[in-house]
């Protein structure tokens, strides 16, 4: 039971503060999700650091790593938004936008997770 609360609020925070970004970064005049393209590489960058300390460091509990990696990264990013965001491109017609987004949030959040992993490497 303690680990669903730890996921339940971890969760709760991760979302709120996703839509805080997204209410702040997203751009509704031009259509680009800036909010939505920020917190999935903020939130791979951090699971990356998260699970290169639980590597690292043995010390790291499973309770830490459910309430940061499982619940606030899981509700901080959000892959649904991302799939609703590529939608409106794609019906508004814009390929370019929808295939530079894509691409761009594929590779640059797997590039965020290796980042947060090799960075605690020094740590």
């Amino acid at each position: 039971m303690k680990q669903l609360l730890l996921v339940f609020i971890g969760g709760g925070l991760g979302s709120s503060l996703r839509y805080w970004i997204g209410t702040y970064l997203n751009s509704y005049k031009s259509g680009i999700p800036y909010g939505t393209f920020a917190a999935n590489i903020i939130g791979s960058l951090i699971i990356g650091m998260v699970l290169g300390f639980s590597l690292k460091n043995n010390g790291v509990s499973s309770n830490t790593v459910l309430f940061i990696a499982t619940g606030f990264c899981g509700g901080f990013t959000t892959f649904s938004a991302f799939a609703y965001e590529n939608h409106l491109f794609l019906k508004s017609g814009d390929f370019m936008g929808f295939a530079i987004y894509t691409i761009l949030s594929f590779i640059i959040g797997f590039a965020a997770v290796f980042l947060g992993m090799w960075v605690v490497k020094f740590l």
